[in-house]
């Protein structure tokens, strides 16, 4: 994985000093995330000792600073990672078309116009998103979970470990997933090429077309491969629809595993 990244770090050592500032503000977004629950908490055990309005102003004030400011780095976040790698995407097709000006005439002789612009257009762009939402995700979902864990083990051991039990099966779903989707996504590349390079030949090819009356037999041709390509792009979006569902029920599988615990085993219902 890492060698098939290799690459791309020339584009990311140049925009160094933003990914810098943009992994503080992940850090400083969870981190004051965190905090949001441990609020509550602490005001569930207060107010239940006196309710008075002073204590509902000041618990509801610190509710609301943790989340303005969550909301303030987070849009810092979001406007760094992403604004980076739009920079990234910007240089790498700079960069690809000066490499397409270098070669030789041979190359467009052996080469497809459509394979040269699907790997310019939604290759490039699946590229975007591996460097910009991809890597800030995993870093909010690494961040949150370490703060987390400190948190939960300290309250209680035992049901942290339940908690994180049911998260082998879902590293598994998202393996199985994960490889099907890729699967998918290249017969739909594939199939895009098919389409861009058929529309450039009809397009550089019009006055033979109208030459031999082809203009029908030609749309119906275009037709069919749109088709095949809507077909091909539909399971990959069922797939892609049933992966967020499947994991939200592991993981709440697991919170409905330590209220169960908590409730019975420990009798603190």
């Amino acid at each position: 994985m890492l060698k098939n990244l290799q690459p791309l770090w020339p584009y990311l050592k140049k925009y160094r000093v933003t990914l810098f500032w943009g992994a503080l503000t992940v850090f400083f977004n969870n981190g004051i995330w965190v905090l949001f629950p441990q609020i509550i908490r602490r005001a569930v055990d207060d107010l239940n000792h006196g309710a008075t309005r002073h204590k509902f102003f000041v618990y509801s004030l610190l509710l609301l600073a943790v989340a303005g400011s969550k909301g303030i780095f987070q849009f810092l976040t979001r406007w760094l990672m992403i604004g980076v790698s739009r920079e990234i995407e910007y240089d790498l097709r700079n960069d690809l078309f000066a490499h397409l000006e270098s070669l030789p005439y041979s190359y467009y002789q052996k080469t497809r116009t459509g394979d040269i612009m699907a790997r310019a257009t939604n290759d490039l762009n699946a590229v975007r998103m591996l460097l910009g939402p991809a890597i800030m995700y995993t870093a909010n979902t690494l961040v949150f979970t370490a703060a987390a864990l400190i948190f939960m083990w300290h309250i209680s051991p035992k049901l942290t470990l339940y908690a994180f039990a049911p998260l082998p099966l879902a590293s598994v779903t998202i393996q199985y997933f994960g490889k099907r989707i890729h699967e998918r996504f290249e017969k739909i590349q594939a199939q895009f090429s098919d389409i861009s390079a058929r529309a450039q030949e009809n397009f550089s090819g019009a006055r033979l077309i109208r030459a031999y009356a082809q203009e029908s037999a030609e749309i119906a041709l275009f037709e069919k491969s749109n088709q095949e390509y809507v077909s091909r792009s539909l399971p990959l979006a069922r797939l892609m629809g049933m992966l967020w569902p499947a994991l939200e029920m592991m993981l709440g599988f697991a919170v409905v595993l330590v209220l169960w615990l908590d409730t019975t085993v420990y009798g603190r219902g």
